[in-house]
């Protein structure tokens, strides 16, 4: 139990930590700032904060600054001085140094050409997730679906044209947790970073006829426009999908620490579920199934591909 209660005191000093960060990302930061706001002495406040996110502080809010800089650089109008200052980069050259060896080009060269970089994507420390959490329901979402049985799902059925889709393949991943062992976790803030996308990052099972021998089911894309021919990064792939029907399905808000229970409730009502009943039926070899990220202010949302009955 004392164990318990440091394991979330330790959590929620280091997520206090993230939220001052958020707050005051374009003015100074100091040790002293984060340690208030942790609640711990300056060294504890680090060690907690390195061991949580898997970054130093301030090295933590480097790769934030300069990753929310590159949004600017890429959909914005101002001048890259003026983002430089705006990020507490001292210069236009310190802020240049920083983003080439971040990124791999200078912002001038970005601006002008912005392709895929690696975006730094932080989300909210949690407790550490059971592998598999992503697509299954464990105990404890069998527990809540059955105290839940009448939570509210919100249906839909949304065609998507043809288009491409970017993506990163795994080895044997069939869910999200294991896809990140395998291909790691920063795929997102690369899919992210695209300016032609057609709809937000996704995860997708792939239907046979997209997999490659020896590759995973499971992947993170992003759908990008049937006529998208620009570069893309290495180790990554473009193949077209088809036009599909798919039937949606979005749960309601919950926490994020919930988060993987959350899923696995929804996936069990959909798995319940009966397309016939409207009209519909599962046709999950016309394109991928997918989902997006968990939020929990938005509820966990998941799409299956459909055909009329």
């Amino acid at each position: 139990m004392v164990r318990e209660e440091t394991e979330i005191a330790g959590i929620e000093a280091v997520r206090r930590m993230q939220e001052y960060i958020e707050t005051h990302l374009r003015g100074e930061i100091t040790l002293a700032d984060l340690a208030r706001a942790a609640r711990y002495s300056p060294w504890h406040a680090q060690r907690l904060f390195a061991e949580r996110t898997g970054k130093a502080p301030f090295e933590y809010i480097r790769s934030l600054r300069l990753s929310r800089a590159a949004l600017l650089l890429r959909d914005g109008t101002s001048r890259v001085l003026d983002i430089a200052l705006d990020f507490t980069f001292g210069s236009h050259e310190g802020f240049t140094r920083s983003f080439s060896r971040e990124f791999g080009l200078s912002p001038s060269a970005y601006r002008q050409r912005p392709v895929p970089i690696g975006l730094f994507m932080p989300y909210p420390v949690s407790p550490k997730r059971r592998k598999g959490g992503s697509g299954n329901a464990g105990p404890e979402g069998e527990k809540r679906m059955d105290e839940n049985g009448t939570r509210a799902i919100f249906t839909q059925v949304i065609e998507r044209p043809a288009r491409k889709l970017l993506l990163k393949r795994g080895a044997k991943a069939e869910e999200y947790f294991a896809y990140c062992e395998e291909a790691g976790c920063d795929v997102w803030g690369v899919l992210s970073s695209v300016k032609e996308a057609a709809y937000e990052p996704a995860g997708f099972w792939l239907p046979a006829a997209l997999r490659r021998e020896g590759t995973s089911r499971y992947v993170l894309g992003v759908e990008l426009p049937a006529d998208f021919s620009l570069p893309i990064p290495e180790g990554y792939e473009l193949i077209d999908l088809p036009p599909a029907t798919y039937m949606t399905f979005q749960g309601e808000p919950y926490d994020d620490e919930d988060f993987e229970s959350e899923i696995g409730i929804v996936t069990e009502k959909i798995d319940r579920y009966d397309p016939r009943l409207h009209g519909w039926e599962w046709d999950p070899e016309a394109a991928p199934r997918f989902q997006l990220a968990p939020e929990g202010w938005r509820g966990y949302i998941e799409a299956r591909p459909v055909k009329k009955s």
